[in-house]
């Protein structure tokens, strides 16, 4: 049984969108911050941009227009090294069609809630719209993290499925750093001996991340989990009668 995700499903969850992404194009000098993205089915990134974008801009004269989203995963606890992981998404850039902007803009929203994101494919068109969605097709997949380092394959990445507990993941974590660090240290002496203070900064269905004096560490549950209530399970089994509300 595996303990561990696979590269392809790291890539996945890390482009799922809760991530803050940048975007590098031959059309700027500098990366453009992305206010918004998320990935559709197959895992195509779609991408909020103003409609001043310089990608917007080439794709006024271009088919497509080559870029890499790069995307940094940091964890919500407030630590001086944040970082957990980076995947860099090579591929090519098109504007999403008029027909489909809306679809677009919902399937954003569902994770970014914001107002104007009501203006863009609206049936009754508005005097100026802001923003429009760009979408990527995938050529090749970087990802470094505390795994490693991979390349992973369009394929390999289509056919994997991100995390389930990216969306919630933050709020949980967040919660076990602020309500439950007396029993992640007593956690961490029972299982690894030490002493300290302890933090989660990160968890999956595999398992906790935890950061400490000594460094990071994994803490894995007994089984892969796969639902709220899985995981409500796990946490009783490797806390005991703590955190039993994450």
């Amino acid at each position: 049984m595996a303990n561990a995700p696979t590269a392809a499903e790291r890539a996945r969850t890390l482009a799922f969108g809760v991530a803050g992404a940048s975007l590098a194009t031959l059309a700027s000098d500098t990366e453009e911050l992305i206010p918004a993205h998320v990935c559709d089915d197959a895992g195509r990134p779609l991408l909020l941009v103003p409609t001043h974008s310089p990608a917007v801009r080439a794709l006024q004269d271009e088919a497509d227009v080559p870029g890499t989203l790069r995307i940094t995963d940091l964890t919500v606890v407030p630590l001086p090294d944040r970082v957990r992981g980076r995947a860099w998404l090579h591929g090519w850039l098109t504007e999403v069609p008029a027909s489909e902007r809306r679809e677009a803009a919902v399937r954003i929203s569902r994770l970014h809630p914001r107002p104007d994101l009501l203006d863009i494919g609206a049936r009754i068109p508005v005097a100026r719209e802001d923003w429009t969605v760009l979408v990527m097709e995938i050529g090749e997949i970087e990802i470094e993290d505390a795994w490693g380092t991979a390349i992973v394959e369009p394929e390999e990445y289509t056919d994997a499925r991100p995390d389930p507990f990216v969306a919630v993941e933050p709020g949980m974590i967040g919660h076990l750093d602020e309500s439950h660090r007396a029993e992640l240290a007593a956690l961490y002496h029972d299982r690894f001996g030490g002493e300290g203070v302890v933090r989660a900064v990160g968890l999956d269905r595999f398992g906790l991340a935890l950061r400490c004096e000594a460094g990071d560490l994994r803490l894995s549950f007994p089984e892969p989990v796969r639902d709220l209530n899985g995981l409500r399970c796990a946490y009783r089994k490797v806390f005991g009668v703590t955190a039993k509300n994450p």
